[in-house]
């Protein structure tokens, strides 16, 4: 917006010397006449040439007159405020364009019918006598029309409203009668919906009790299923044991009566060889003079020299000592039976299976080349991905059990195949095998106990 002046206008503007040069404007100029007046620059600002425009303007010589007004319209105002002699060749270029109404205004009697906003930019710029009032006048004017408009324009909108406001009032009047007749739709249907809602929650609680009666008859019913199943199931089991027994008992006798004996020839034989290698054992350890026994030495008494019953107690070996397996071992007809897998993940658990097998087998090679006792390893069958390509070590017999046959099965199998009488030695930790393995005979020594014999070999 144009600012007014302080002071009198240059003298290098002739249109504002005299008695009128010292008029000035009391307020900005209204903004419709100050658009105006931006539209009459631009419009002859193409006139001029870049020389006789300000500095400030040049650069805006080669727009549109719209563009001209859009882009540099403060800058063209101000420089008609401030620049008298700008202002004087946009008068000229004015007074060729608008020619009798500048004449009107030269001659202060602007045409009652022209526009007063064009007659008061006019006026702004030419500055003829009493322009002041011109420019006041037409600034009154257009702010009286512009009230004009604005009270049609309320009035017309206040016409509409109310209009709107009685249409929204009926559809107001329309909803709410509606919607009273929905509401009390509505709330019949609620109330018969209460009453079938009711007498659903009742059939629910009556189902929820019979089911929940079912429930309890069905998990009893699982529950009875299930013990019979696990009994069904511990039966199967002992069954399938029998029967893996009787098939390798069939197929020994099988094997036997191709060889020309039987099983229970094979089982005396040994037993005939434990005792009679017991009997010389004995015989050698006792050294019995033939008959040099008098009844005198068997009065109890103790002699110089020799152990009292506390020395001997003193010799007893403890459950971990080395020196008890090689006693055991030492036994006419003696025979190791090892649960494999139980010693070798006991004495080196992160070791692979396959090195874990190969380690204990050739400990027990070199055991049995010391001992001369019978010895037979077990592995469990169940944790071999494809068959075992092993070749035994000399002394050694390796077995892996069979699919549904653990190596604990296959152990007791093994002890319960041995004749009463022959002793039997059973390397495991687990306390199920020592105690199956003791009611049938044998003597279970822990594995810790062969992992430090072997760590003596």
């Amino acid at each position: 917006m144009v600012e007014r002046t302080d002071g009198p206008e240059p003298t290098g503007d002739p249109a504002a010397t005299g008695p009128q040069g010292a008029e000035s404007l009391d307020r900005p100029l209204p903004e419709g006449v100050r658009r105006r007046v931006v539209a009459l620059v631009a419009d002859a600002f193409g006139g001029l040439t870049v020389p006789e425009l300000p500095a400030p303007l040049r650069q805006y010589a080669r727009f549109t007159p719209s563009r001209r007004a859009k882009f540099a319209g403060n800058a063209m105002a101000a420089a008609v405020e401030s620049d008298p002699v700008f202002r004087q060749r946009i008068a000229t270029r004015l007074r060729e364009s608008h020619g009798e109404l500048a004449e009107a205004l030269d001659g202060g009697t602007p045409p009652a019918a022209a526009d007063p906003v064009e007659v008061a930019a006019l006026a702004y710029v030419l500055r003829p006598a009493d322009w002041v009032k011109l420019v006041e006048a037409a600034g009154q004017e257009a702010q009286r029309a512009d009230a004009e408009r604005a009270g049609e324009e309320a009035e017309r909108e206040l016409r509409r409203l109310r209009e709107e406001l009685a249409q929204a009032r009926a559809a107001a009047r329309a909803e709410s009668e509606r919607t009273r007749a929905e509401l009390e739709a509505a709330r019949k249907e609620g109330e018969s919906l209460q009453r079938k809602l009711r007498g659903a929650l009742s059939d629910v609680r009556r189902g929820e009790a019979a089911l929940r009666k079912l429930t309890a008859e069905l998990e009893a019913e699982r529950a009875a299923a299930a013990a019979q199943q696990a009994t069904a199931e511990g039966e199967a089991r002992r069954l399938r044991a029998r029967l893996a027994e009787a098939e390798s008992a069939l197929e020994a006798s099988r094997r036997a009566a191709r060889e020309g004996r039987s099983v229970a020839d094979m089982r005396v034989r040994l037993l005939l060889d434990t005792v009679l290698e017991s009997a010389q054992g004995l015989r050698r350890e006792l050294a019995l003079p033939p008959a040099s026994m008098h009844p005198a030495d068997t009065v109890e008494a103790v002699e110089p020299g020799r152990m009292t019953p506390k020395d001997i107690a003193r010799r007893a070996l403890s459950e971990t000592d080395p020196a008890l397996l090689d006693q055991l071992l030492a036994l006419p007809q003696a025979h190791l039976v090892v649960d494999g897998y139980n010693v070798t993940k006991t004495g080196y658990p992160t070791m692979p299976l396959e090195k874990q097998r190969l380690r204990l087998l050739g400990g027990l090679a070199v055991l049995a080349a010391q001992t001369g006792a019978e010895m037979t390893c077990v592995f469990d069958g169940a944790e071999l991905a494809a068959p075992v390509l092993l070749a035994p070590p000399r002394g050694v017999r390796v077995l892996f059990s069979k699919p549904g046959v653990t190596a604990d099965e296959l152990i007791r199998q093994l002890v319960r195949a041995e004749p009463p009488g022959r002793p039997v030695v059973v390397v495991s930790t687990d306390r199920e095998v020592a105690d199956g393995v003791a009611k049938a005979g044998a003597r279970p020594v822990a594995s810790a106990l062969l992992l430090k014999r072997l760590a003596r070999t």
